[in-house]
């Protein structure tokens, strides 16, 4: 027997949900195949069997969670469980006529060609799984163009699609004698259970509220000299990096710079102490269907504009299929969150603790300025938001951190001579 355990997830998870079972008793699964899928605080992550052989129990069910280092499935190992199936085998050839045999293997063929015959789990990625968990799909109806026929998370939104998209069934008449009132509300009513990736960010969210001394406050960037250096540059720089020369990589030089000067702004408070870090590991927020993630760009301070670039962008692809592990995700001294790919023109972030600041970027929007006494044009301008634990940070150091980035900023050639 070999137990089929919860491995060590990472130092501050200690926990996971199972979100569902990729095989099933009494299902043969050979040594390094996918048998759960773990849902934890951070990323979801698939457990392999450690040996070849039947699995005899599953210990939890889907939704229920596990502890590390408990055991959640028993496997019958080695001999016993490979050679159970040719012992049944050899019954089945001995019991069945030798006419019905030769029948049997002739139409095998047409069985396996059949296009309505499926494997029961279908490879998948985490992220399809789970969105096809969601919604209620059916992975074995997706189809995929994936070479390896492995369903990913766009195929099942694409069939989600199509499936919408096709025409509606009749709908019954309703039962007038029946009915009530408390059944149509039922039936206007959802209910769908939070991730617990949502549960998380839930719960470290009030808990942000409720124990520090937030506090936000504003400037605003005029963004002409980044966007014509950029337009200028970006064509030159795609072709010798291979990747495409963005705002963030500004902002993230900006805000390096800025924490030198105000190192406050790049520590947290642990009891009655300051922790000041002396090193630079900003955290990109990623939006995803999942929730917000923030995986951390690390040494920021040593890399240059490239470097970053193509960090930001593999970051991006990972949130997208679900591929970030826990090592991007842990630790970060400070947080750019950016709202203004979504169209948001000004908020509040809020802190992601234990991080004592946090910038947040907005929409770059057209708005007349006044360039002197007489003069007034329209330039592309940005709010900045910077959140703050006021009981350790200032109005003046914060005021004076938002400056400093405005002034870098509007003079993004000035990057270069930061150290």
């Amino acid at each position: 027997m070999a137990e089929i355990k919860v491995p060590e997830l990472a130092e501050s998870i200690t926990e996971g949900t199972v979100a569902q079972w990729l095989k099933k008793t009494g299902e043969y699964v050979e040594k390094g195949d996918y048998i759960v899928e773990l849902e934890t605080d951070k990323v979801n992550v698939e457990i392999i069997s450690e040996e070849s052989g039947i699995i005899q129990e599953l210990k939890a069910n889907e939704g229920d969670t596990v502890q590390v280092g408990e055991t959640i499935a028993i496997v019958n190992a080695q001999g016993a469980a490979v050679e159970q199936p040719k012992a049944v085998e050899a019954a089945e050839e001995k019991s069945v006529p030798k006419e019905k045999t030769e029948a049997s293997q002739a139409e095998q063929p047409k069985v396996q060609e059949d296009p309505s015959v499926t494997k029961q789990f279908p490879i998948a990625s985490p992220a399809a799984r789970k969105l096809a968990r969601e919604r209620g799909i059916d992975l074995a109806a997706v189809q995929t163009n994936d070479p390896l026929g492995r369903v990913r998370a766009q195929d099942v939104a694409a069939f989600e699609q199509k499936k919408a998209a096709a025409p509606a069934q009749p709908a019954q008449a309703p039962k007038a004698a029946t009915s009530t009132p408390a059944a149509e509300t039922d039936n206007r009513v959802e209910r769908v259970r939070m991730t617990r990736r949502r549960q998380t960010i839930a719960n470290r969210l009030l808990e942000v509220k409720q124990n520090t001394a937030m506090l936000t406050t504003f400037n605003e960037v005029d963004m002409t000299n980044i966007m014509e250096l950029r337009n200028r540059r970006k064509d030159a720089f795609q072709k010798e990096n291979d990747v495409k020369l963005g705002f963030m990589s500004f902002f993230t030089k900006a805000v390096v710079a800025a924490l030198k000067k105000a190192p406050l702004l790049n520590s947290e408070i642990q009891g009655d102490q300051i922790v000041l870090k002396k090193y630079y590991d900003i955290g990109i927020a990623v939006s995803t269907d999942e929730g917000l993630v923030v995986p951390v760009l690390r040494d920021a301070d040593r890399k240059n504009f490239a470097e970053m670039e193509g960090e930001i962008l593999d970051f991006a692809n990972k949130a997208r299929n679900n591929k970030l592990s826990l090592s991007d995700l842990q630790g970060g001294t400070f947080t750019i969150t950016n709202g203004g790919v979504f169209g948001s023109l000004l908020s509040t972030p809020i802190l992601n603790g234990p991080q004592v600041g946090i910038l947040g970027m907005h929409k770059i929007q057209l708005r007349p300025v006044a360039i002197d006494a007489e003069r007034m044009e329209n330039r592309p301008m940005m709010y900045l938001a910077l959140s703050y634990d006021h009981r350790i940070i200032d109005g003046k150091e914060a005021v004076t951190f938002l400056a400093r980035i405005k002034a870098l900023l509007e003079d993004p050639e000035s990057l270069l001579f930061e150290a």
